[in-house]
C-alpha cells in the first residue's frame, strides 16, 4: 500500500515537472509559473518525507519576504517617523483596518492585478483574502461608516502574490504608507496637495533627485477613443500601457495586438501619443490636435491637468513634475488625475517610489445607494525607499545606531552592581534612557568599549571614592572628558548635555 502511494506521488511529480517545463517554454505568465513551481516543490517535499531522505528543517523566510534586524529596523522606523511628520503637517489623522477582508470586498477592484490577491481558505464560514492595498479597505471603511469627508493616513502591511524582486524592493509582503483626502471639494485643490506631500516626503528622506509624472485617466480615455480602441478594451489596454516603465514600446505593442486583440494601426497610433512628455507646453500642443479635441473626455482631462499645473506652481513643486502620456497606472478604480514618482539619480533601479491618483467612484461600489465620495490619495513605496537608503548607507560605510540609550551606568570596582541599579532607577524615573551591564562584576574598560560601539553618548562611573563623596563621574564618550557631579545635581547635568 505504501509503495503504491509513493508510486502515484512520483507520477504526480513527473507530471508537474512536465507542466512547469511547458509553461516556461511557452513563456507563460510569471505568476502562473511561480504557482506551479511552488506546487512542484510541495510534491517533492512530500516525496522526500516518504523516502525519509531528510528530516532536517530548512530555515528560510517565505519567498518575497525578509527579516529585518536591529539596524534595518532603526533605519525603517526613522523613515516612517519622517513620513508621518509630513502627513501630520498636512492635517491627516490615522486609522487602521484588518489585514484581511471579505474576498468580495477586494474582487473586481484591481483589473488584471486581481490575480495577485492572496486568497484564504474558508474560515468560520467566511471567504477571505489578504488585503492587496490600503485604498480599497479605506473605501469600504468610508461606506460602512457613512463618512463623507476625512483626511487620513494609514501605514500597514499589504500582500501581493507577485513575482518578487527583492533587489528592487519588490516583495510579496510589504508596508504601504497612504495619505488620502476624501470629500466633495473644488477641482484639483486636494490633488495638488497630494503632489506637494509626495515632494515633501521624498525631500525630507534625502533619497536623491526625483520626478513626479502626471497624467489623467479621462485624457487617456480620449486618446484611446481617438485611436479606435473599443470601450470594452480601455482597461485592458491601459493595463498594458502601464508596463512602459519596465518594458519597451515594442513589447507593449506586441501585448496590445496579440493578447488584447487591438489592430496594429490602432496600436501604432497609441504609440505616437504615449511617447510624448513635457511641461505645460505639451498641454497647449495637444489642444491643437483637432481629432483628439473632438472627445469631451480628452478636453476635460487637459483642462484638469492645466489647472493642476497652476496649483503646483503656487505650491512650488512645478520643477518636480512632468506631464507624461505614457503614465497609465493599471488599477481599475482610478477616475481622474494619476501620478507616480520615480528616482532619477545615478545607479537607481528601484522604479516607482510613490504613486496615486483620484478615485471618485470606489466608495460608491460599497454603498447600498451607490452614494459616491470623491477621493484622491497617494501611496509611498516605503520598501523601495528603504532599499535605496540602505544601499546608500552601506556604500558610505555609515553604521546605523540601533538603540536610543542616552546614559550607561558603569562601575569601576567589584560588587557595586546594586549601586548601579539605584542610579538606574533614578534615571528611569526621570525619563532618561539608560542601561547597565547584566554582569555583577565587569571590567570598566569593557563597559566603556560597549558605549563606544553602541554610540551611547554619556557614561556615569561609580567607584568607592565617588560613593564616599556622594558624587558620580560623568564621562562624555566621544571626547572622553570626565567631570565630577554631585548625585543631587545628576539629572539636571545630564539634561544639559543631551
Amino acid at each position: 500500500m505504501a509503495d503504491e502511494i509513493e508510486r502515484k506521488l512520483l507520477e504526480r511529480v513527473k507530471e508537474q515537472e512536465e507542466l512547469v517545463r511547458k509553461l516556461k517554454a511557452a513563456k507563460a505568465n510569471d505568476v502562473q509559473i511561480a504557482e506551479e513551481v511552488t506546487k512542484l516543490s510541495e510534491l517533492k517535499a512530500q516525496l522526500g518525507n516518504k523516502n525519509e531522505v531528510s528530516s532536517k528543517l530548512i530555515l528560510k523566510t517565505p519567498k518575497g519576504t525578509r527579516d529585518y534586524g536591529p539596524e534595518q529596523m532603526a533605519l525603517r522606523l526613522a523613515v516612517l517617523d519622517k513620513i508621518i511628520t509630513v502627513f501630520k503637517r498636512h492635517g491627516a489623522e490615522t486609522i487602521d483596518t484588518p489585514v484581511f477582508e471579505l474576498k468580495e470586498v477586494l474582487t473586481e477592484k484591481y483589473g488584471e492585478d486581481s490575480k495577485l490577491i492572496y486568497d484564504l481558505k474558508d474560515q468560520g464560514g467566511e471567504i477571505l483574502a489578504l488585503r492587496y492595498d490600503l485604498t480599497v479597505p479605506f473605501a469600504r471603511y468610508l461606506a460602512m461608516r457613512k463618512i463623507s469627508s476625512i483626511k487620513r493616513y494609514h501605514i500597514a502591511k499589504v500582500y501581493r502574490r507577485d513575482n518578487p524582486s527583492t533587489t528592487r524592493g519588490r516583495y510579496r509582503e510589504f508596508y504601504q504608507c497612504d495619505f488620502d483626502i476624501a470629500g466633495q471639494y473644488d477641482p484639483m485643490i486636494p490633488d495638488a496637495e497630494c503632489i506637494r506631500v509626495i515632494s515633501e516626503a521624498l525631500q525630507c528622506l534625502n533619497v536623491g533627485p526625483f520626478t513626479i509624472k502626471l497624467n489623467h485617466r479621462s485624457l487617456l480615455d480620449g486618446i484611446f477613443t481617438t485611436c479606435g480602441v473599443p470601450n470594452d478594451k480601455f482597461h485592458a489596454v491601459c493595463s498594458s500601457i502601464d508596463k512602459l516603465d519596465k518594458n519597451s514600446w515594442s513589447e507593449v505593442k506586441r501585448e496590445i495586438v496579440e493578447e488584447k486583440g487591438l489592430s496594429e494601426s490602432s496600436a501604432d497610433k497609441i504609440g505616437t501619443y504615449v511617447s510624448q512628455s513635457g511641461g505645460i507646453e505639451l498641454i497647449y500642443e495637444l489642444k491643437k490636435d483637432n481629432e483628439l479635441m473632438k472627445h469631451e473626455s480628452a478636453v476635460n482631462g487637459l483642462e484638469s491637468i492645466e489647472l493642476l499645473f497652476k496649483y503646483c506652481n503656487i505650491f512650488q513643486v512645478t520643477d518636480k513634475i512632468i506631464f507624461d502620456l505614457s503614465l497609465a497606472r493599471g488599477l481599475d478604480y482610478y477616475t481622474g488625475i494619476i501620478f507616480e514618482a520615480i528616482l532619477t539619480g545615478d545607479e537607481v533601479g528601484v522604479g516607482s517610489v510613490a504613486g496615486g491618483g483620484r478615485y471618485d467612484n470606489l466608495v460608491g461600489m460599497f454603498d447600498s445607494k451607490k452614494k459616491s465620495i470623491p477621493c484622491v490619495g497617494l501611496s509611498l513605496g516605503v520598501e523601495r525607499i528603504f532599499n535605496v537608503l540602505e544601499m546608500k548607507l552601506n556604500h558610505e560605510s555609515v553604521k546605523t545606531r540601533t538603540n536610543e540609550v542616552e546614559v550607561f551606568v558603569a562601575t569601576a570596582q567589584k560588587n557595586l552592581y546594586e549601586e548601579r541599579m539605584k542610579i538606574l532607577t533614578l534615571l528611569w524615573d526621570a525619563g532618561v534612557k539608560a542601561e547597565h551591564s547584566y554582569k555583577k562584576n565587569i571590567k570598566l574598560l569593557a563597559q566603556l568599549h560597549h558605549c563606544e560601539e553602541s554610540g551611547i553618548p554619556l557614561v556615569i562611573i561609580i567607584g568607592e571614592g565617588e560613593l564616599a563623596k556622594g558624587e558620580v563621574t560623568l564621562r562624555d564618550v566621544v571626547s572622553r572628558v570626565e567631570v565630577s557631579i554631585p548625585r543631587a545635581h545628576l539629572i539636571d547635568e545630564i539634561r544639559k548635555r543631551l
